[in-house]
C-alpha cells in the first residue's frame, strides 16, 4: 500500500499541533483541506487514525502510523541535506525530557548538538517514569526515561543517576521538623509535589517511615519554581543537587536528613534509525549526561 505524503504530512501535523486549525495553519492550507485528507488517509486504511479530542491524539493504530511519519519525514530531510536542498535549520526531532534534565543539564545537550549538525528540536516535558510512552505512541523519535527496557524498534543508552535531596528553607525546619521526620510530623507538614506523576516525595517518605503519609501538597509545576517554593517556606520537596547544592552551601536551604537521597537512574530510549540527525543529538546527550550525573 502506498501512502498519499500530502494525508500523511497532514496526520502528522494534527498529532503534533493538537487539532485541525493549527495543522491546517502550520501546512498554510485550509482547515477543510486538512479534514479531507485525514478523512481519505483513514478510509484507504481502514481504520481511524485520530481520536477527536482536545488535544487530538493518535489512536493505536495511528500510533503505529505516526512512528512513520515521523520516520519518513526525518530520512527525507537528511536526503535532501545530502543533496545540499535541506533548509539551513535542518531536520525537527522529537524529544521527550523530564523537567529536572532540561533544567539542568539537557539545553547544553541540545545546544552541543546544534554545533555538530543543523536541527530544531520539538521538547515534550514528561515525567522521567512516564516519558516511554511518548516514544511508543510514536510521538517522539528519543526520550530521557528511568525505563531501562527498551521500547519496540528503540536502543538504550544508560546515562547515569539523577540525586534527589529532601530539602526546605531553615525557618521550615524548625517549624515543622524540630522533634525530626516521623510519620506524624510529615503527615502535617505542607509538601512540594511537581505534578500528579510526581512519585519522589511519596518515595521518600514511604522509605524513612514505612508508611502511606498523605500531607497538605503545593503542585508545583516548574523545576525553579519548585526549588523557589522551598526557599518561601511552602514546604518541603525533592530537588536534584544541581539545583539545590549552591542553597544548601549559603544556608538557604538544608537537607532534611542527610544520607537518605533518592537516586533516579536515566536511560536515552532512541530509535533505531540510522540517520545523522539522531547520531549527532544521541552523543551529545550522553556527553552531557557524563558531565552532569551521577555514575
Amino acid at each position: 500500500m502506498i501512502i498519499d505524503s500530502a494525508q500523511l504530512a497532514a496526520f502528522a501535523a494534527v498529532v503534533r499541533e493538537g487539532s485541525f486549525e493549527r495543522a491546517a495553519g502550520a501546512l498554510h492550507v485550509t482547515r477543510s483541506a486538512v479534514s479531507q485528507r485525514i478523512k481519505q488517509l483513514e478510509e484507504r486504511v481502514g481504520q481511524v487514525l485520530i481520536r477527536r479530542a482536545t488535544p487530538c491524539l493518535p489512536t493505536e493504530a495511528g500510533q503505529a502510523l505516526l512512528r512513520h511519519a515521523q520516520q519518513v519525514a526525518l530520512s527525507e530531510a537528511e536526503a535532501l541535506q545530502t543533496l545540499g536542498l535541506a533548509p539551513e535549520a535542518g531536520p525537527h526531532i522529537a524529544v521527550g525530557v523530564n523537567a529536572d534534565s532540561l533544567a539542568t543539564w539537557f539545553v547544553a545537550a541540545m545546544a552541543d548538538a546544534v554545533q555538530m549538525a543543523p536541527m530544531t528540536f520539538d521538547v515534550h516535558v514528561e515525567d522521567q517514569d512516564h516519558s516511554a510512552h511518548l516514544l511508543r505512541e510514536g510521538r517522539v523519535m528519543a526520550a530521557v526515561t528511568s525505563d531501562p527496557q527498551p521500547v519496540q524498534g528503540c536502543h538504550v543508552v544508560r546515562l547515569g543517576t539523577m540525586r534527589y535531596l529532601a530539602v526546605a528553607s531553615p525557618a521550615y525546619r524548625a517549624a515543622h521538623f524540630s522533634r525530626g521526620l516521623d510519620a506524624a510530623a510529615l503527615a502535617q507538614a505542607p509538601v512540594l509535589v511537581f505534578n500528579r506523576k510526581d512519585g519522589l516525595q511519596n518515595r521518600f517518605m514511604r522509605r524513612i517511615t514505612r508508611k502511606v503519609v498523605a500531607p497538605p501538597v503545593h503542585w508545583i509545576p516548574s523545576s525553579h519554581a519548585f526549588v523557589e517554593a522551598a526557599l518561601a517556606g511552602l514546604g518541603w520537596g525533592m530537588n536534584p543537587v544541581r539545583l539545590a547544592q549552591p542553597l544548601l552551601d549559603d544556608g538557604r536551604l538544608v537537607d532534611l536528613l542527610p544520607g537518605q537521597a533518592v537516586d533516579v537512574p536515566l536511560y536515552w530510549q532512541c530509535w533505531r534509525l540510522d540517520v545523522a540527525a539522531l547520531r549527532v543529538l544521541t552523543a551529545a546527550v550522553q556527553r552531557q549526561a557524563a558531565l552532569s550525573l551521577g555514575a
